[in-house]
């Protein structure tokens, strides 16, 4: 199972076992107001009749939750458990090679996933909703340590990182003569595609103007860019 499926599947399985939860406090509750109202003496008046509903109302939802967690306690541990292993597990390492190509053949295809893997990491940089380009799955890695990420048809986000320095470069490449526009941000990539989209010119995130001062062009001051 791909990493995005089984993030999906542990959300799914955490919903239906909160749900449950919620659902057997309910049902306790509901069940324990009309046994109290119930069994309280007829000649008691109604407040007095609804504040004991009330009361074996609370009972019961927490005996039937608590009876409901001796089952839904291991369930959940197991479910943390999945997901503390999830960002550990790899994959297990080819066999040894036999010959020098394929040891190489080897070699490129973990440069690869290296490349892919280093991209992932460092896009924290640029995103912190950690649900986008933080998916190692759709980076594509090369065996010259860079990596690209597809956006849409002609755009592209690429990675390269210079080790020495310390240093992780993005940049936006389209298929078009447009220049490769440098990338620190999220916004920074939808004011691209809404550009793109909206039919307009894409231009850098920064730009000079006749006297040579810097314009911000990120208030999307382009006509019409926000309805796209």
């Amino acid at each position: 199972m791909t990493a995005p499926l089984r993030q999906t599947a542990n959300t799914v399985a955490s919903s239906m076992i909160e749900g449950a939860s919620m659902a057997t406090a309910l049902i306790g509750g509901a069940a324990g107001a009309y046994l109290g109202y119930q069994l309280a003496p007829v000649s008691w008046s109604d407040g007095a009749r609804i504040a004991v509903a009330g009361a074996v109302a609370v009972v019961g939802a927490v005996a039937i939750d608590g009876l409901a967690e001796l089952v839904l306690a291991p369930m959940r541990r197991l479910m943390w458990k999945n997901r503390s292993t999830a960002h550990i597990s790899r994959g297990s390492a080819p066999a040894p090679a036999a010959t020098l190509n394929e040891a190489l053949a080897q070699v490129i295809t973990a440069t690869k996933a290296d490349a892919a893997h280093r991209a992932a990491g460092a896009a924290y940089r640029i995103d912190d909703g950690d649900n986008f380009l933080r998916d190692e799955n759709r980076w594509r890695g090369y065996e010259d340590g860079e990596a690209s990420f597809y956006l849409a048809p002609g755009v592209v986000l690429h990675y390269r990182a210079e080790r020495d320095e310390y240093k992780h470069h993005f940049t936006l490449l389209t298929g078009d003569s447009d220049q490769p526009v440098r990338i620190t941000g999220m916004e920074e990539i939808r004011h691209q595609l809404a550009a793109r989209a909206a039919g307009l010119p894409a231009v850098p995130a920064t730009r000079s103007d006749a006297n040579g001062d810097k314009a911000d062009v990120l208030d999307d001051d382009l006509t019409g860019l926000h309805a796209v």
